[in-house]
Parts: C-alpha cells; sequence; structure tokens
C-alpha cells in the first residue's frame, strides 16, 4: 500500500520516511505538506492510512482555511526565496507590502533574515557572549551579526583572525516547528559554510542545544570553547 508512491503524492505530501510510516504506532503523528501553504503540519497515522484507503482528501490540507484557499480564483507565482511555484490568491496578492512572495512562511523568513537592513532576532545567550567578548577582547575587531563578510548573517566574526563562528541551538538539530521548517534552516546552515568555505574564512559552529533556558552559569563553557578558538587563531 505504501510502496505506490505516486498515488499517495496525489492524495497527499508526506514529509516522513517509509520506515517512519512502519515503525510508528497507529496514535503516532507523521508529518505532511500542505498543498496549499506548503507548511508542514502532523496527522496521526490511522487517519493517514484511511486516507491511504479511502482517498477522501482529508489530508491535503493543514486547516480549513487552506482548502477553502484551494478552492478560489488562485494565481500562479514563484516564490521570490526559493523559486518555487504556487498558488495565490488575487486578495492576497493585493496584501502584500512588496513585489515579493513567498510559497512558505519559513521561505520568507530566509528570504527576509538575508535582506534585512535593521533590527535582528537574537537569543539572550547570544546578548551575553557579545557583552563578555567585548570585554575580554577589547583591542579585537569582533563583528556581531553582520553580512558584510559573507552576505549572509554571521554570529561572530573577526576579520583580523579570518574567523567566522555560529552558535546553534535546538532549531537547528531538530523539528520544533516541523521537517520543513528544519530542513530550511539546515539548507541555510549549509549554505553559510560554503560561502565561508569560498571567502576563505575559517568557520567553526558550536552546538548550543544542550541549554534549555539561558544562566549565565550555563553559559560559560560556551564562552570558553570561543575564547579556545581565538587563542588558537592567534598563535597560528
Amino acid at each position: 500500500m505504501f510502496s505506490n508512491y505516486l498515488l499517495l503524492n496525489y492524495i497527499m505530501k508526506p514529509l516522513y520516511t517509509q520506515a517512519e510510516f512502519c515503525n510508528s504506532k497507529s496514535e503516532d503523528f507523521l508529518t505532511l505538506q500542505c498543498y496549499q501553504c506548503n507548511d508542514s503540519f502532523p496527522k496521526e497515522k490511522k487517519r493517514v492510512k484511511s486516507e491511504i484507503k479511502l482517498q477522501r482528501g482529508e489530508c491535503k490540507f493543514c486547516s480549513h482555511n487552506c482548502h477553502y484557499k484551494s478552492k478560489i480564483n488562485l494565481q500562479p507565482l514563484n516564490c521570490t526565496n526559493c523559486g518555487q511555484s504556487f498558488l495565490k490568491s488575487p486578495s492576497q496578492i493585493k496584501k502584500s507590502k512588496s513585489d515579493n512572495h513567498f510559497c512558505s512562511r519559513p521561505c520568507a523568513a530566509t528570504y527576509n533574515n538575508k535582506h534585512k537592513t535593521h533590527g535582528t532576532r537574537r537569543s539572550k545567550l547570544e546578548a551575553y557572549i557579545e557583552q563578555q567578548l567585548s570585554k575580554l577582547y577589547p583591542e579585537l575587531n569582533i563583528v556581531f551579526n553582520g553580512k558584510e563578510a559573507i552576505g549572509s548573517e554571521l554570529d561572530i566574526f573577526i576579520p583580523s583572525l579570518n574567523l567566522g563562528i555560529e552558535l546553534n541551538g535546538i532549531f537547528h538539530y531538530e523539528p520544533i516547528y516541523g521537517v520543513d521548517k528544519l530542513r530550511k534552516i539546515q539548507e541555510n546552515d549549509i549554505s553559510k559554510s560554503k560561502a565561508c568555505h569560498d571567502a576563505k574564512i575559517d568557520f567553526c559552529t558550536i552546538d548550543t542545544s544542550g541549554q534549555k533556558y539561558f544562566k549565565e552559569s550555563t553559559s560559560q563553557k560556551y564562552i570558553d570553547i570561543i575564547t579556545t578558538i581565538i587563542k588558537e587563531r592567534q598563535h597560528l
């Protein structure tokens, strides 16, 4: 039943693997992709099995709103971020504040993060690390959340050491907001790594996912890791 993948993609868009399907229990949730907004959403395995059998179109959309939008007059557009073709209603197009259109919220967030000209979303850990590094290395020019080096934001960039550092929290490793969102984040991580390589910038990633809640006491180990990296670079 599951092996007929062409039929499966016609009645739903699965983001789970065959192994995940086979190993899950009836009450477990599997991840699907919405036909309308392309966001990922969960659906119980027993409902997925029922849909595969009955083909009633109940697993195509993440909400009644998306189901409704799929029935009205939609216009084809290309996503400004990924180039993927998608459909949008005339009213949605009219409401857009720019000529940019996106196939999903993750694509919109990725594009806006790369092209924003002011403001930044930073964790308490990132703000604390900036404060401490500025005290520890007053002689170093340390750029925080800048885009100048590779055209995309680096958490930490030290031009004199040709060093870039990213602080990756749990959202970079686990599908907190769905598989599709995680995929977009990890693709962006790979792009940053490649851009640094092309620019001959030494790129380091620090896994901060172990810190569930910010505390100065649990943040010190990340300061220690960064200072060790800086010392090694200074002595090259």
